[in-house]
């Protein structure tokens, strides 16, 4: 337990922050799933809304640092290149048939 009446603020303010970041990076991973399985269901607008969603959420949480530059960059990479190779193979399906 804190003593001094800075250390409870502290550690007022470390939960506050605590559940604030816990929130918004629980959201990035919502919006993440959400994005890969609209488009693995062919669905390109919703799946390109949500994507467009994350990609936000992720920017914002690199803004308040939340999350490192790189780290960011890497989610939204990732996220593209999965989102991008989902459509692309439901494309290719398309075509096929």
């Amino acid at each position: 337990m804190p003593n001094t009446k800075s250390a409870k603020k502290a550690l007022r303010k470390s939960r506050e922050r605590y559940l604030r970041n816990r929130a918004t990076k629980s959201a990035i991973k919502t919006y993440s799933r959400r994005t890969k399985e609209l488009a693995s269901k062919g669905d390109v607008e919703a799946a390109l809304s949500t994507l467009r969603r994350a990609i936000s959420i992720i920017d914002k949480a690199v803004k308040r640092g939340i999350l490192h530059r790189n780290t960011g960059n890497r989610k939204k990479s990732r996220l593209m290149t999965a989102v991008n190779k989902l459509l692309a193979q439901r494309q290719a399906q398309g075509e096929a048939s």
